[in-house]
């Protein structure tokens, strides 16, 4: 009798379902393997079901054209609030835009506008000639003693 009074509170879903609750499907991949490491972790309670599910990620192959899609396992969810929070944080993180923007190139324009800091350049512009000079130096020096052999004879025959 308790068991049923305690199931009515708790709310279970498939994990099939969650992903499709995703703001970016084509990061459900990545969900997944968060997934299954916040169980491991014990963050979250789940537990594998026998059935598979194919995740919406779509992948293609280097040179292809064609598209494939990965099936995972399938799980079910006890979906508390902790969970319902995890779920939350992890879709926000996944949503975002996770491109690089790549430093700016160094040009006049660049300095001129301020997007690259120009003391910077001047200090790394030094550092790599010091250690140029540097590695030239020690370079001459090691030639320098390794090309005075001791004279085997002092005539010529």
């Amino acid at each position: 009798m308790s068991t049923s009074c305690y199931s009515q509170f708790m709310a279970y879903e498939k994990l099939s379902a969650q992903v499709e609750q995703l703001t970016n499907p084509q990061r459900s991949d990545a969900f997944f393997k968060q997934f299954r490491d916040a169980v491991r972790e014990g963050k979250i309670e789940a537990a594998d079901l026998p059935e598979r599910f194919e995740l919406p990620k779509e992948y293609r192959r280097r040179g292809a054209d064609e598209t494939y899609t990965r099936t995972v396992k399938d799980m079910v969810v006890d979906v508390t609030p902790a969970y319902k929070k995890w779920f939350d944080g992890v879709n926000e993180e996944l949503s975002q835009n996770t491109r690089r923007v790549a430093a700016p190139k160094a040009s006049l324009e660049s300095v001129e506008s301020g997007d690259v800091d120009f003391a910077a350049m001047v200090e790394e512009t030094r550092r790599k000639m010091q250690a140029s000079f540097a590695k030239g130096q020690s370079l001459g020096n090691a030639r320098k003693t390794a090309a005075k052999p001791a004279a085997k004879r002092t005539t010529k025959k």
